[in-house]
């Protein structure tokens, strides 16, 4: 493996040789000697990670991204991992990381990706907690996800210990070559699993993130209709809930253009259009909070019926419930129906107009794959509980305030380490660098105070 140490000494002591060389100090301006040092530094670094990569047997192909980055090295890698982290003879699979490389000195931020992770191919993509610690980042790509899918789905293998055990060969197999502290960190569903992979395997990382992530007790927790019920002033409230009731009222006169989206881009479903458009109607309170819509772009009563309908398709889509519309999220669906747990409606204000009998049970009963029964397992989420409880990791816990996943977000009291910002007015799209300045101060601060004890 290459000496890094020993190749910038030698590099440092050329300089230095050139430098107190009059006849070479003459040629060279010591600004472009700088230069040629940090572009050396860069191939030596390259060379050196291009070699570890190569000399692991768990990774099954690489490939350098090259292009405008932040980082002296990319590499897409195939990482191979058993299918069940507690029975190896059941099979493997592949599963994607991309590592970006900084300085192997400085901190890992690790990403938790909770699905597919595509748009970490670009060489200029860079986390923000990268980007504020100038850190070396490693993201991986959730199992079952993106190209991080077996030949064979077995379903069973879909699991939080499995992908917390993907999680754990990962940072065993680069805590080698990375010198610095760990930070996981992940958004929404990466965001539970970095969570996740923290309960069960404590030691791997000194620190982590977590944003806007939920901790349900069940397939419908029940906390997220109250939250809709009580998020921001009631007459917003009230605005939200009277364009539901709207949408219903004018069913015959939308559903022409509803049912021509839907042959248009041949979307499949298990259940009729009718109560397909009842489901629109029901997500829309829910998809309207959690992505931060303004309420004065609501239609009113008297508005025409192309904008009634234009809003609606931008809010709350029938691509949601469509067997086809969501296929590349999928797994996650099954992971909420065992372990994860989701949210569920309220029907009574809107019962009148609606033609769906019951909403309970929707997640199985249309958004799982065809056949498909799944049984709840609590104890996943209690054991989460209960290190949340008792343990005071260094946690950094980000929510925005009317987000609904933050009536199910992680509560925990006072603790020395475990820290939650809740942005005013926040949404899913909360994020350290859309913080007030106050809040955004206290997180970087801490995240830099933690990195030097």
């Amino acid at each position: 493996m290459f000496n890094l140490v020993v190749k910038q000494k030698r590099i440092s002591t050329k300089i230095n040789r050139l430098k107190s060389s009059n006849k070479m100090s003459k040629r060279i301006p010591y600004f472009t000697l700088l230069i040629c040092f940090i572009l050396l530094l860069q191939v030596i670094h390259a060379q050196q990670l291009k070699e570890f990569l190569s000399d692991q047997k768990e990774i099954v192909s690489m490939k350098q991204l090259e292009g405008d980055s932040p980082f002296s090295d990319v590499w897409e890698v195939m990482i191979r991992q058993p299918l069940n982290h507690s029975d190896t003879t059941e099979g493997f699979f592949l599963q994607r990381v991309f590592v970006a490389e900084r300085d192997t000195s400085k901190p890992v931020v690790f990403i938790t990706e909770g699905y597919t992770g595509g748009y970490a191919a670009r060489p200029s993509y860079e986390n923000e907690i990268s980007e504020i610690l100038g850190a070396n980042q490693l993201f991986a790509e959730h199992r079952y996800f993106g190209k991080s899918v077996p030949d064979s789905i077995d379903w069973n293998h879909l699991t939080v210990a499995n992908a917390a055990g993907d999680h754990h060969e990962i940072i065993d197999l680069f805590d080698d070559y990375f010198q610095g502290k760990w930070i996981s960190t992940g958004i929404s569903k990466g965001g539970q699993t970095a969570l996740y992979h923290l309960t069960l395997f404590p030691d791997d990382v000194d620190i982590s993130v977590v944003y806007v992530a939920p901790l349900n007790y069940s397939v419908e927790d029940g906390r997220h209709e109250l939250f809709i019920d009580q998020v921001a002033t009631p007459e917003e409230r009230q605005k939200v809930n009277d364009f539901q009731i709207e949408v219903l009222k004018r069913r015959d006169r939308l559903m022409p253009a509803f049912n021509a989206f839907v042959k248009e881009k041949e979307l499949k479903f298990r259940i009729s259009l009718d109560e397909v458009y009842d489901f629109c109607v029901l997500e829309y309170s829910f998809a309207f909070w959690q992505w931060g819509e303004p309420v004065e772009k609501i239609p009113d009563a008297e508005a025409p019926d192309s904008l009634i309908y234009k809003h609606l398709m931008k809010v709350s889509g029938p691509e949601y419930f469509a067997i086809n519309g969501m296929e590349a999220i999928r797994p996650f669906f099954v992971q909420a129906a065992r372990e994860l747990g989701y949210y569920g409606y309220d029907t009574k204000p809107f019962k009148p107009w609606l033609k769906i009998k019951n909403a309970k049970g929707y997640l199985s009963a249309i958004m799982l794959p065809e056949g498909m029964k799944v049984k709840f397992i609590p104890k996943t989420n209690k054991k989460v509980f209960k290190f949340i409880r008792e343990e005071d990791p260094k946690m950094i816990f980000i929510y925005g305030e009317f987000d609904p996943w933050s009536a199910s977000g992680v509560e925990f009291g006072y603790k020395n380490n475990m820290l939650k910002i809740v942005k005013p007015a926040g949404d899913h799209r909360t994020r350290i660098n859309n913080l007030p300045d106050q809040q955004y101060e206290l997180v970087v601060e801490t995240l830099r105070k933690w990195l030097e004890e």
